[in-house]
């Protein structure tokens, strides 16, 4: 990690601050509304979908508006903000004010993270977008690891001060965020050589990227199979075998914490969208793993086979993006990745949905169709292969005749 650019590592070390603050609070905020604000669960769940939704759209206007006014100025307002909505948290009674304030988080976290990889995109040579992504993704983990214990220290469920934390550490994000900003004036007078586009072109040109549209569309079927770990999974252990689901969690974050850079270097001499397929695969057999047994160690296997597989494809992902992205058009296809946040709602939908149809004792039926859902992606991936290798092949040709001109 040192070799990289200091911004990539100052990004990355701010992305570890983020995710401890945020994972400190924001995952006890359900239990924080029913047992200390005395909402009940109907609405509850209303609150918690409405970040959901706003992050699904709002990812590509802050991505869009980052290449136009640059990343700092929008990465500093959405640290602002963010702290600003955790005191909210803290000290909101309505109900009506805590669906605005979490509409606001989905908000900051829509703007914050397609800015950051694309700012990391920016800093970070091609032969190192791997790495640089690889370490992120190992920064938001450890930090997803730290926060939830720092916040059930501090009683998140049932007390604010969580929340002042959380709001402290994005404040400190934001003052660093500044200093960067004077700091690296270069990066930003680099953007501003870039050809300057409106909304409109930036929309146009992302979606007739067909490469990336693939990506797109199989991206929402991925991010839906891993959000049945927090949904379906947990709802269908925690049933009857709550331990045992949170054996499966922690195994979940211990196994990323491990194999992540052994499976990503192991995957370095494939194609990005081949290690995207390998990961929809192994997304798919963890899910049907879940439902083949209630055996300890296969259900262990099983966690080993769906983190490999969420491994490949949020890590690979990102640096498939930062690679057919155009240079001014970064903070598009960024935000644009938003899309996904699709796939969490209806798969969470859809998980309930057959858990009520089948009951707790289908498993195999309830996750074999899961698993089925979440391969869905592999015929875009594949299919964004072939337009990959057509699109190579297209331009070596051209370059070749060039050649031959001259």
């Amino acid at each position: 990690m040192w070799k990289f650019h200091p911004l990539a590592r100052g990004i990355i070390f701010g992305t570890f601050l983020a995710r401890a603050g945020f994972f400190m609070s924001l995952p006890f905020l359900g239990i924080y509304l029913h047992e200390a604000k005395g909402i009940d669960p109907a609405t509850t769940g209303a609150i918690l979908g409405v970040s959901f939704f706003v992050s699904t759209f709002a990812g590509f206007i802050g991505g869009t508006l980052s290449d136009r006014v640059g990343r700092f100025p929008l990465l500093f307002f959405s640290m602002v903000l963010w702290g600003t909505v955790f005191i909210g948290f803290a000290l909101a009674e309505s109900v009506w004010f805590f669906f605005v304030l979490n509409a606001l988080n989905g908000l900051c976290r829509a703007v914050f993270e397609p800015i950051a990889r694309a700012l990391l995109t920016d800093v970070t040579s091609k032969e190192e977008r791997v790495a640089v992504f690889n370490a992120r993704y190992f920064a938001i983990n450890a930090g997803g690891a730290i926060g939830p214990l720092i916040g059930l220290g501090l009683g998140a469920s049932k007390s604010s001060l969580p929340f002042f934390i959380s709001a402290l550490i994005y404040f400190v994000y934001g003052l660093i965020i500044l200093k960067w900003t004077f700091h690296y004036k270069k990066i930003s007078k680099d953007r501003t050589s870039l050809p300057d586009v409106s909304f409109g072109h930036s929309l146009k040109v992302v979606a007739k990227d067909k490469v990336f549209t693939c990506f797109l569309l199989g991206n929402i079927f991925v991010t839906g199979g891993y959000s049945h770990l927090d949904t379906t999974l947990a709802q269908y252990f925690g049933h009857h075998h709550l331990k045992v689901y949170s054996l499966l969690f922690v195994a979940n974050t211990v196994y990323i914490l491990l194999f992540q850079y052994p499976i990503v270097r192991m995957m370095k001499r494939f194609s990005a969208l081949t290690s995207l397929k390998a990961g929809c695969l192994l997304f798919g057999l963890g899910l049907f793993g879940f439902g083949m047994t209630h055996t300890l160690p296969l259900l262990m296997l099983s966690m080993f086979l769906f983190t490999a597989g969420e491994i490949l494809c949020f890590i690979i992902g990102d640096v498939l993006i930062s690679d057919i992205a155009p240079d001014h058009l970064r903070g598009a296809y960024f935000g644009a990745s938003g899309l996904q946040f699709l796939g969490q709602g209806a798969s969470a939908w859809a998980g309930g949905g057959l858990l009520n149809v089948f009951g707790f004792s289908h498993g195999i039926m309830i996750f074999g169709i899961l698993a089925g859902l979440t391969v869905a992606a592999f015929p875009f991936f594949e299919y964004g292969e072939k337009l990959s290798r057509r699109n190579k092949k297209s331009n070596s040709n051209t370059w070749s005749i060039d050649t031959m001109k001259s």
